[in-house]
Formats: structure tokens, sequence, C-alpha cells
């Protein structure tokens, strides 16, 4: 066949080797594709260790700070910028406190009660399940 170079002639983008006679020689306008020798050494491209990485309690702490972080920054801006002086009254107690800061009592009043009706469920979850286990035994 004329079209497909022979090795050993000149021009014809074939280098003779030892091993396999007829090896296509490297064009030298076009990149070299990237040595796959990585995993012998024991190391591995970015692509397949994020490929296998699973979602952890690491990754989801490191998540949970950042977030926080970006929450507690927003909240201080908040509290600076509401340092107006408020006259609160509950109940029997007349408070004086700024905005900000009874803003941020009452959101940590109601997060207290969230978690506590939520503790509240997971009891009665919980004691649901060890009846219904100790009944099937």
């Amino acid at each position: 066949m004329p079209d497909i170079p022979q090795p050993g002639n000149s021009g014809t983008g074939y280098l003779p080797t030892e091993d396999q006679p007829g090896t296509p020689a490297p064009d030298p306008g076009v990149p070299a594709p990237p040595v796959e020798d990585a995993a012998r050494r024991g190391r591995r491209s970015g692509k397949s260790i994020a490929g296998e990485v699973r979602h952890t309690r690491t990754s989801a702490a490191w998540a949970g700070m950042i977030i926080g972080s970006i929450l507690a920054i927003l909240l201080l801006v908040f509290i600076v910028q509401n340092l107006s002086s408020q006259k609160i009254w509950l109940l029997f107690w007349e408070v004086n406190l700024p905005v900000g800061v009874s803003l941020l009592i009452a959101a940590i009043a109601g997060a207290l009660v969230t978690a506590l009706i939520c503790g509240l469920r997971m009891f009665q979850l919980n004691r649901a399940l060890t009846k219904a286990s100790k009944a099937n035994r």
C-alpha cells in the first residue's frame, strides 16, 4: 500500500527501534501525552483522587467551620451597626440592651427551644425502636 509509510524509509514519520521496528516518530508540533508512570511511583493524578474521595465527617466539619465563621462575621457586623439601646420588658424584668444583642439573645433562645424539642423527639423514636426490636426477638 503506497499510503502507509514503511519502517526505515526517510521522511515517513517512523523511527525504527529494537523492540518495535515500526514505532511512529513523535511530531514536534504536537505535545506529548502525559507519562502514566505516576501510579507506579505511588502518586495519582488529582482527578482520580477527587473521584475516589467521598463525603466524610472531616469535610463536613470543615464546611461547617467555614459557614459558621461567615455567619459569625455577619452577626458581629449586625451587632456593631445596631448599638442603639432599647428598653425591653419581659414579664417582671426590664432590661436596657442594644438591639443587636437582644436579637442575638432571642435567636439563641429559639435555637435552644428547637434543640430541646428535637432531643425529645429523638428520645421518643429511640424508645419506640428499642421496644420494636425487643418484640421481634
